[in-house]
């Protein structure tokens, strides 16, 4: 049950977005083992003139960049997977929107299971509350 926000530069594109959200679920699901079903994706876009790498526009350089921001609950998946997860990312994700800034961002937020609520439960309930189930 992930929560995941990519921005990206340029004009609202439905289409891109589509792009990106079944790419961000699909490596998700491959490296944080996350129910595709139960993750959520945001795609919002801001103006390249309104973007800065080392203090020059993203329009500027004639480029495009992206930051994806995930929150999944801490110890749920190991510091490898997330590597992988991390530079298993980028590539795709640069090659869909074109023309990336080096300086393109990707951040796994760890959160506590006792904070992070889902359908209005917070994780540590969802546990507790399966391993109370009786074996069938």
């Amino acid at each position: 049950m992930p929560y995941i926000n990519v921005t990206v530069t340029g004009r609202p594109n439905p289409t891109l977005s589509a792009r990106i959200a079944e790419q961000v679920t699909e490596l998700t699901k491959l490296h944080l083992r996350k129910d595709p079903t139960a993750t959520a994706v945001s795609v919002s876009y801001v103006d390249p003139r309104h973007w800065f790498a080392g203090s020059k526009s993203l329009a500027t350089m004639g480029m495009n960049t992206f930051w994806l921001d995930i929150k999944v609950v801490d110890g749920s998946n190991t510091k490898l997977e997330i590597a992988a997860y991390l530079e298993d990312m980028f590539a795709p994700l640069s090659d869909t929107i074109g023309g990336v800034h080096e300086a393109s961002y990707l951040l796994v937020h760890e959160v506590p299971a006792a904070a992070y609520g889902f359908g209005g439960k917070t994780q540590d309930c969802r546990l507790v509350a399966s391993r109370m189930k009786p074996a069938a």
